[in-house]
């Protein structure tokens, strides 16, 4: 072998042990000697909050995925605005829906207590979307940590990376794509959808304007609290799943089945596509609608996570240190 192959070799294995250290900096086990009392810390907190407002759970799994797919799991969307940037709370997809800020202030507050200057709030939202989940009777996993957080956010990049309500089925599996999730994982995280609530102003177009796959007296069910002219009832809220808003199970996919997807995007993944199949077994085994989403969740929380010396560990999930 000559000196130029020797050198190929030897970078080729210095990327590949570098790769796995990098990857194996997210462990379920990260904080078990720096803040042993975390898990039990956001569980407490997170039982109280859902236990007041049984949506805030649905809001805190949605901060994790829109947090995910941005540049991938790192606190950008707690930051508030700044001089130098502005934020990822105000695109579009976010503002004026996306909620729970004040919840995780708290769980901050509290494992700040614990265990100050320790766990990242990108952490915080992984494991508050695990035990949201499991409070409201889905299903729980292990959750890999030692993600640290952004000191930057940015607006055009939710704009451009989170699918909107009105995406089609090609867009949604683009944009899963895009971060790494297969179709497959893109239907299971869907699921997530059975809990939590939508504003008139996602679901209107599709009551209003669409007659293919949508179930009439749904649509005239839905119309009764989202009026017709924009503007009017923006903000009134319908359930995601009309069978058991407030409990995480399999009903999503058997309203799809059933043409009574709230959102167009909803829909979409049961329309005579290549995501039918996938719908049908999720709605028919719940067994395996559960581990896919696990598997799903994992996943996605591994997207381009901060690891190491990179970005810090935020005092205040709202602003950098």
């Amino acid at each position: 072998m000559g000196f130029s192959s020797s050198l190929v070799l030897v970078k080729l294995v210095f990327v590949m042990v570098f790769m796995g250290v990098v990857s194996a900096q997210l462990s379920t086990n990260f904080y078990s000697k720096s803040c042993p009392n975390l898990l039990p810390t956001v569980r407490s907190a997170m039982q109280s909050a859902i236990s007041k407002e049984t949506r805030i759970g649905a809001s805190l799994l949605r901060l994790h995925f829109h947090d995910c797919f941005v540049n991938g799991c790192d606190g950008s969307i707690l930051l508030d605005d700044t001089s130098s940037f502005i934020g990822e709370k105000r695109a579009a997809p976010n503002f004026r829906s996306a909620r729970g800020f004040e919840v995780v202030d708290n769980i901050k507050s509290a494992v700040e207590r614990a265990c100050p200057g320790v766990v990242s709030c990108a952490d915080i939202l992984a494991v508050s979307a695990r035990d949201s989940v499991q409070i409201l009777g889905g299903p729980s996993w292990n959750v890999k940590l030692g993600r640290r957080d952004s000191r930057t956010a940015s607006q055009g990049a939710a704009n451009n990376s989170i699918p909107p309500p009105t995406s089609s089925l090609s867009g949604l599996i683009s944009s899963f794509s895009a971060v790494g999730l297969s179709a497959k994982d893109m239907v299971a995280l869907s699921g997530a959808h059975t809990i939590g609530q939508a504003r008139c102003t996602n679901f209107r177009a599709r009551i209003y304007n669409e007659t293919n796959n949508l179930d009439a007296s749904f649509a005239t069910s839905r119309r009764r609290n989202c009026p017709r002219p924009t503007g009017s009832g923006d903000d009134n809220l319908a359930p995601l799943d009309i069978q058991s808003p407030t409990t995480f199970n399999n009903d999503y996919y058997k309203n799809l089945i059933n043409q009574k997807g709230l959102l167009h995007s909803d829909q979409q993944l049961f329309n005579g596509g290549s995501a039918d199949s996938t719908v049908r077994q999720y709605g028919s085994n719940p067994r395996l609608f559960n581990s896919d989403f696990v598997a799903a969740m994992i996943k996605m929380g591994d997207i381009k996570p901060l690891t190491g010396s990179s970005g810090e560990i935020r005092k205040n999930c709202r602003n950098r240190n």
